[in-house]
């Protein structure tokens, strides 16, 4: 990260913390990846997902996204007050493509596998230990996830 840019985010959390400003009190940030038509990945920070995601849709949020129609939501996750939102930002855009698309295929597994979880719950269960096996993969997925966003950012 730039020093230019780390003296700026140094600022917000100095300012946040004066202000006693705390994740419950205000909108919650989240980070959001974007895939393009062209397949290229677009990152970005928002504090309303659907919003964002339909001005993107229309061409009227980003320059690079507007020439890049359409547009899908891949990932995203939830960082808090804005100053960890810009630096989560920050060190996803400066992870290699591969591991953006790791990112998000650890993320669509989770949301592959809870979806199939939901299926197999509301039928009666007639093998516990799948439904526990599926937990168990849910919860290896979550901790890979964990464990990649942590590699990911810089103390």
């Amino acid at each position: 990260m730039k020093p230019r840019y780390r003296r700026m985010l140094r600022g917000m959390k100095v300012k946040e913390e004066q202000t006693e400003y705390s994740a419950s009190g205000g909108a919650a940030w989240f980070l959001y990846i974007l895939r393009c038509g062209d397949g290229s990945l677009y990152t970005g920070v928002t504090t309303d997902l659907e919003r964002r995601l339909k001005m993107h849709q229309e061409g009227k949020a980003s320059r690079y996204t507007r020439t890049h129609l359409p547009v899908e939501l891949v990932y995203s996750e939830e960082c808090g007050l804005r100053s960890q939102a810009l630096v989560r930002e920050c060190a996803v855009k400066s992870l290699p493509r591969e591991r953006k698309e790791g990112l998000i295929a650890i993320e669509a597994d989770i949301d592959l596998v809870t979806a199939s979880g939901r299926i197999e719950r509301e039928l009666p269960p007639d093998e516990p230990t799948r439904t526990q096996r599926l937990d168990a993969s849910i919860e290896k997925l979550r901790e890979a996830k964990l464990l990649l966003q942590g590699v990911t950012q810089k103390p």
